[in-house]
């Protein structure tokens, strides 16, 4: 027998004997962010105790001394940096989000008051209340991208992969 029959042989054989490679698509990524929520802001967002869709600065200031009073466990009427990233992690979502201890120590005393994180969330939703109307609504606490924020392989920022160096 000749190459060329062996061939012809080959092609011959029916289709269900042939092994066909099957090819599956890599899963879809999520399409990367437009539309992004600072931490504060989902703080702020949760402080809505009415379900109007808009927080109030009366309602931002009695939520922030509900969530401090929950973290100043030794009632000390103060938070060290290490209770300040437990409250963090318990109302922003993350030990280091911002905004960081050392934006609202006002004293530099490496205690965190009361009355240096409100006026810290006052100066955010001064931010965030875009229209002066004295209320916070969800469309004013989204941050809204021209172009898509960057996501690594993980989508984890600041990671760096075991081949990098520094």
């Amino acid at each position: 027998m000749r190459a060329g029959s062996v061939l012809l042989l080959a092609l011959a054989a029916p289709l269900s004997a042939q092994t066909v490679p099957v090819v599956t698509p890599p899963p879809a990524r999520q399409p990367a962010a437009t539309i992004v929520v600072e931490p504060a802001a989902m703080l702020i967002a949760a402080c809505d105790s009415d379900g109007d869709g808009r927080t109030t600065r009366a309602e931002l200031s009695a939520c922030i001394a509900r969530s401090f009073a929950d973290a100043d466990t030794a009632h000390k009427g103060s938070l060290g940096y290490i209770d300040y990233s437990d409250w963090a992690l318990k109302w922003l979502g993350d030990r280091n989000a911002l905004p960081s201890p050392f934006a609202i120590d006002s004293d530099g005393d490496n205690r965190i008051t009361l009355a240096e994180l409100q006026a810290q969330f006052s100066s955010l939703f001064d931010r965030f209340d875009t229209n002066k109307d004295g209320a916070a609504t969800r469309a004013e606490l989204v941050t809204i991208r021209s172009a898509p924020v960057p996501q690594g392989d993980d989508g984890k920022r600041g990671h760096r992969r075991p081949s990098q160096s520094r």
